[in-house]
This record gives C-alpha cells, sequence and structure tokens, in this order.
C-alpha cells in the first residue's frame, strides 16, 4: 500500500468551528510572509561570523544541543549519555551520529501534541523536505536526507537568515564577552543584522560558580580595575556603553525572585567586599542581586537600553544529572513569584519615567491577570514579554492573551521572541505564535468584541509591530 506524504495542515491550530476556523486562516495569511524580529535568543554567533560555516550532522543539528528534546527523552528513561550530551567528567557518551539519530526517532512518538513536536514536524518538513514521517523504521533515511541538505551551500546559517526572512535577531552575550563575532559579522559586510544584548548575571549573582573569576575578566575586559563596589558599577556602565556601540538595544537579567529592594551605598559596598574576601553572610546574594536590578534600571534610564527581566526558574533541580553534565540540560523547573511587592522599589523610583522600558517574562502563570496584567496595565515603563519556555504553546499562548489583555491591553504586549538556541526552529516557533494569534483574535471577531479592520490591525502587531516597538528597534 502506497505510503501518504507527511504534510502539515495548513489549518493546523485553528478553532474547529467553522466560522473563527476561516477568519483565523485570512487573518493568518495577512501575516504569514511578515519579516520575523528575534530580539532575544541564544543562537551561537559562530554560524554567522564565518560565511563558510557548515552545520554538522543531524544529531549535532537538532538533538544533543537542544535541552527541549533531551530533557523529553530523559524524562522517558533514555540516558543523556546514549544521546550524546557531553559530560563534565568526560566519561563516556554515544558518539556515532547514526544511532544517537535513531534512539531519537525510536522515541520521536513521545512529542505527539507538545510544541516541541509542532517545532520538529515543521523543520524536517518544511526545511528539509522530508516526506515520512518519522520513526525507527525511517530513521535513516530521514538522517541520509537531512545530511544531504546540510552539505548544500544554501543550507548555511547565512542563506537560511534570508530563507527564514529575518529582519534582526539579537543574542544573549555576557557583560565580559568583547563581541569579536558580533565586530567579525559588522566588518565582513553581510547585510544581516544581527544585535549583542548585554547580559551581566555572572558577575551580578555572588553565588554564580566562578563568579570572583568574572570579576577579574569584567577587570580586564572594561579597563577598570573592580576592587570596590564603586569600581563595579563603574565597570557595568563601560561596558553597557560598549555593548550599546555594536548597536545592542537591550539588557537581559535573570533572577529567581523579582525582589529589586535597593540598598545604601555603605550596604552595596560592604556586601560586595564580603564577596570580593570570599565571606559572604547567608542573604548577601540574594539582597545584592535585588538592588543591582533596581541599579540596571537606573541605568537604563540614562542610557536607554530596554531592559528584560526573566524571572522564576529554579534551576538545576537535579543535582545528579547538574553534577554530571552541567547547565541547560532541562532540569530547570519553574516557581512561584511575587511582582507586586517585589518590583515595587524599582517601579516607584523608575516605573513612571518614559525613558525606561521594562519588559517582564515569568514562568509562574498564577501571576498573569492579578500582579502583571495590573501592573503593565498601569506603569508606563512596563511591558509583558510573551509566554516564555514551558508556556511557548498553543494553549500557553491562548492562556496569555485571555488573562493578560483584559487588563493590560495588547498595546501593553512586547509581541514575540523565539528564546532559542536552535536557529533552524525559528521560523516554526513564529509560525506557531502567529496562527495562535490569529485564531485567539478571530474569536473576538465571533463574539462580536471586535470588528474585522481592528482584527487585521491587531494580528499584525501581535507578529510584528509590538515586537519592535517594546525593543526600541525602528
Amino acid at each position: 500500500m502506497k505510503k501518504t506524504p507527511w504534510t502539515l495542515d495548513p489549518e493546523r491550530f485553528f478553532d474547529p468551528d467553522p466560522a473563527q476556523r476561516r477568519i483565523a486562516r485570512t487573518l493568518y495569511d495577512s501575516v504569514a510572509g511578515l519579516p520575523l524580529v528575534c530580539p532575544h535568543g541564544h543562537v551561537d554567533l559562530r554560524l554567522f561570523s564565518d560565511p563558510d560555516f557548515r552545520f554538522g550532522n543531524p544529531a549535532e543539528l537538532l538533538i544533543i544541543p537542544d535541552h527541549y528534546v533531551t530533557r523529553m527523552l530523559y524524562s522517558q528513561g533514555v540516558p543523556l549519555e546514549a544521546l550524546g550530551v557531553p559530560r563534565l567528567d568526560g566519561g563516556p557518551v554515544e558518539t556515532d551520529p547514526r544511532q544517537i539519530w535513531q534512539t531519537f526517532a525510536d522515541n520521536f512518538y513521545l512529542f505527539r501534541g507538545t510544541p516541541s513536536g509542532a517545532w520538529l514536524a515543521a523543520e524536517l518538513v518544511d526545511l528539509f523536505g522530508v516526506r515520512e514521517k518519522l520513526n525507527s523504521d525511517t530513521a535513516q533515511a530521514v538522517y541520509d536526507q537531512i545530511e544531504d541538505c546540510l552539505a548544500r551551500p544554501e543550507y548555511r546559517p547565512r542563506p537560511l537568515f534570508d530563507r527564514f526572512n529575518i529582519e534582526v535577531l539579537c543574542t544573549t552575550d555576557p557583560a565580559t564577552d568583547t563581541l569579536p563575532h558580533h565586530r567579525a559579522i559588522r566588518e565582513s559586510g553581510w547585510h544581516g543584522v544581527i544585535l549583542p544584548t548585554f547580559r551581566p548575571d555572572a558577575v551580578v549573582n555572588l553565588d554564580t560558580a566562578g563568579w570572583r573569576g568574572n570579576i577579574d575578566l569584567l577587570s580586564e575586559v572594561s579597563g577598570v580595575e573592580v576592587v570596590s563596589y564603586a569600581s563595579f558599577v563603574q565597570a557595568l556602565e563601560q561596558r553597557r556603553g560598549y555593548f550599546k556601540e555594536l548597536g545592542a538595544p537591550a539588557t537581559d537579567h535573570a533572577a529567581v525572585l523579582a525582589d529589586t529592594e535597593p540598598l545604601d551605598d555603605d550596604e552595596a559596598e560592604a556586601i560586595f567586599a564580603r564577596a570580593l574576601a570570599g565571606r559572604m553572610l547567608p542573604g548577601d546574594p540574594q539582597r545584592f542581586t535585588a538592588h543591582m536590578l533596581s541599579e540596571m534600571a537606573r541605568m537604563s534610564v540614562e542610557d536607554g537600553l530596554v531592559m528584560q527581566l526573566h524571572v522564576g526558574s529554579m534551576r538545576n533541580h537535579n543535582d545528579i544529572v547538574f553534577q554530571r553534565f552541567g547547565l541547560d540540560k532541562g532540569c530547570d523547573i519553574p516557581r512561584t513569584s511575587d511582582f507586586v511587592y517585589g518590583l515595587r522599589p524599582l517601579l516607584n523610583r523608575y516605573g513612571n519615567d518614559p525613558r525606561l522600558r521594562l519588559i517582564l517574562f515569568t514562568l509562574d502563570e498564577t501571576t498573569y491577570a492579578r500582579e502583571l496584567a495590573p501592573l503593565a496595565g498601569h506603569y508606563p515603563a512596563v511591558r509583558l514579554g510573551p509566554p516564555w519556555w514551558f508556556h511557548d504553546s498553543l494553549n500557553g499562548i491562548a492562556r496569555y492573551l485571555d488573562q493578560m489583555t483584559e487588563t493590560a491591553g495588547l498595546q501593553n504586549l512586547a509581541g514575540f521572541n523565539d528564546d532559542t538556541r536552535a536557529y533552524p526552529s525559528i521560523p516554526a516557533r513564529h509560525d506557531l505564535w502567529r496562527r495562535a494569534c490569529a485564531n485567539w483574535v478571530a474569536g473576538l471577531i465571533v463574539r462580536g468584541i471586535v470588528d474585522e479592520e481592528d482584527a487585521a490591525a491587531m494580528v499584525h502587531d501581535l507578529a510584528y509591530g509590538l515586537a519592535k516597538r517594546a525593543y526600541r528597534l525602528g
């Protein structure tokens, strides 16, 4: 019996109600071809700084570095070693990319109905032209097809940038990074717009592994000898200026809690001195991070960099995985947050200043309607980042739009960003967002809440305009 080719439903993610489905398709078609604005992500810059860069094999590209993929397989008992994930101790892991791919294909059914499954299907079908559904039997043929594609010039990162129709792509870079790849891209004369983002967590969060060495590196790259809290602030301001010279539109900050209580200068100096001496007291790291978030808001008021704050992830929940494999291996878990009391000190200082743009992200959905939407619906400085990480899904997007817009309104949202290391998945992630938003707005039309003219403008903003304005990208 002839097999049916693997295809994607052109009306996927739309409501089954015929009236809403028809309108959703029309709205989606109006924005499907818009350029992609990618203001926050983690794509490796080496892909673009070398014009001749070639991707590795399919396992290296789509499995080994993608913790969305590896965490699902790990949850079903597949060891990370079997997926080729390197161990910190150099211990044995699978090195045969075909065997890694076979293990992935054997378990591809685990991704049914998940956002990762939707992204992976779109990559395989739309990007690599796969026409047989991935499973144990088709694994090696699919591997061969992807490998053949990766050998072609049109599958190098720069040509794909054009194929993906990316208007701007922002990376996330440590405060101590001298940004050589960004400089190489600019000096190459290539037309792609790739901008850095200033992320100071490794020097601001005192309990970061290797913090003291990071401070030494900060001294080296800034030209400011960091021997005190005052010189630390001076070095950070120098680095922000350096990033801004290379086009950075934003900063990015990760914190477990949204606390922003400032310290007076003497307290900040005392805590920083204890950290330099290796004699921190309990509570010092949390208090200092809270203080520095307020300081970063102050700096953003002065230099105009948009401030992003990602809150609510307990990192490295699985000690065994962390000790064996290190960071970003799929064992970060959401936790509760308190934005009302946590952000009040920062917002009372700077939240009414139009020069500040503070974009908030959370993994705690319970705060959507209760805390975040009312804050963004009042403070001129605040915008709401899209549903993040675990909630970047069809249902997560609908929950977000339902709970945020009634109070905050659409214009206090920051649009979409893909927040990914997986470069080939960027179009699929934006496509899911655009389809989900079109479907949600179509629901407003069929209920008589907005008319078609307003709906078209709303979908355009959600797909494109909000992100450009939120990040001041022109």
